[in-house]
């Protein structure tokens, strides 16, 4: 949900918009951005409004102006002479203000990571920590190389998801559509004309006439119902809130499958690697980087990363914290421990998340195999189930004749 917080910091007192799972969470983002709140406030939009408008963050692809960015300063702009080109050639309202408000911030004199963080609803808190390293470290082009190779690999992972998940889910959808449509109108039809002819039908076809009976019967308010049902489930989807909560119910029961829930943790795994080793190269201590990777990981993983974090902060080696806390895969902590003992840790974070990445890309391969052609067959089961019982009198009664 969306927070309205005045905080105040090295330039001030502002006034921040916080997009966070609870009230804790915005001020931990805050606490990262070493600014103090004086107030935190729910502003969430309402849903109708979000469904109209799309929501300005949906509109400012940040992958795009980073490439953008990065392209303008290896030309030889300053930041300034950039921000002030992407904002001419902008015409999209949304994506112009919020440039425009980007380029007044630095020109009042902050910082390009402060005036990022002013703007919290678009520009995560990962990003903002990765541009305060470039700060120090006069390194502002490798930082944006680094988070785009960061979304790359991240979207390219998403990718194969979706992709393996489209045909399962026009299966799904196409095999939903046949079966209420034979259920809400052809089995009242059909309903109908046994119920005339008077004769004696199979048990199992009865119960499905009878349903076709009551269909026909209370259309008019089953398909009110039914409306009602589909607006108000879109209107929940469009809470983030409730689709936060939806994604973790769902998370924790796929994780308790057997192989399914190895995987999905395998996934959040590479995606903290991958985000920590970007935030080490990019010149982050330890505990910083680890406090930013917080929002990106479930709320069990959060309390197993905080816990790692206490005990390097007690001064034990990062490989063996991430161990006690169970947020290590075998490959993982033989390369944290290589990584420790050169100075590399962040490198070997990110080629932790690549080969885990193509693990995942792997087993999602041999998945989609096996499962579709099973996906198939249940739905060719439930259509031609539907299908026989329907046919069963007229079978039996042409059996009659003979």
């Amino acid at each position: 949900m969306n927070f309205s917080i005045r905080a105040i910091g090295p330039n001030g007192v502002e006034t921040l918009h916080v997009e966070a799972a609870s009230h804790e969470e915005a001020c931990r983002h805050l606490l990262a951005r070493n600014l103090r709140p004086l107030s935190v406030k729910a502003a969430d939009k309402p849903a109708w409004k979000k469904w109209v408008s799309g929501g300005t963050q949906a509109s400012f692809d940040l992958q795009l102006f980073s490439q953008e960015l990065l392209a303008l300063l290896q030309a030889g702009l300053t930041l300034t002479e950039a921000l002030d080109a992407l904002c001419e050639k902008e015409r999209r309202p949304a994506v112009s203000k919020i440039l425009t408000a980007l380029r007044a911030r630095l020109g009042e004199g902050q910082r390009f990571a402060t005036a990022l963080a002013s703007q919290a609803e678009v520009f995560p808190p990962l990003y903002c920590g990765l541009m305060r390293a470039a700060e120090g470290t006069s390194s502002l082009d490798h930082s944006l190389a680094r988070y785009i190779e960061y979304r790359s690999r991240v979207d390219q992972v998403r990718r194969h998801v979706t992709q393996a998940l489209i045909y399962p889910g026009i299966l799904c959808g196409v095999g939903l559509l046949v079966s209420l449509f034979l259920l809400g109108y052809v089995v009242p039809s059909f309903s109908s004309v046994y119920q005339s002819s008077g004769r004696e039908i199979p048990l199992a076809s009865q119960l499905l006439l009878q349903w076709g009976r009551f269909v026909a019967d209370n259309a008019r308010v089953l398909g009110a119902i039914s409306f009602s049902l589909l607006a108000a489930m879109i209107w929940m989807l469009r809470k983030s809130g409730t689709r936060k909560a939806l994604t973790a119910s769902l998370s924790g029961r796929l994780r308790q499958l057997p192989q399914i829930g190895e995987r999905l943790q395998t996934f959040e795994l590479a995606r903290l690697y991958l985000a920590l080793g970007t935030l080490l190269e990019g010149g982050l201590p330890v505990l910083a980087a680890l406090e930013l990777c917080d929002g990106l990981v479930s709320p069990v993983t959060q309390k197993a990363l905080r816990q790692s974090a206490a005990r390097i902060a007690e001064g034990q080696p990062a490989s063996v914290a991430f161990d006690e806390a169970g947020l290590c895969t075998p490959v993982a902590l033989r390369l944290m421990r290589v990584g420790e003992r050169t100075g590399q840790l962040g490198d070997m974070l990110a080629r932790a998340a690549r080969f885990h990445d193509g693990e995942i890309e792997r087993f999602i391969a041999r998945f989609t195999r096996s499962f579709e052609p099973l996906l198939m067959a249940a739905i060719g089961v439930v259509i031609g189930g539907i299908v026989v019982l329907l046919y069963m009198p007229i079978f039996d009664l042409a059996g009659s004749f003979q």
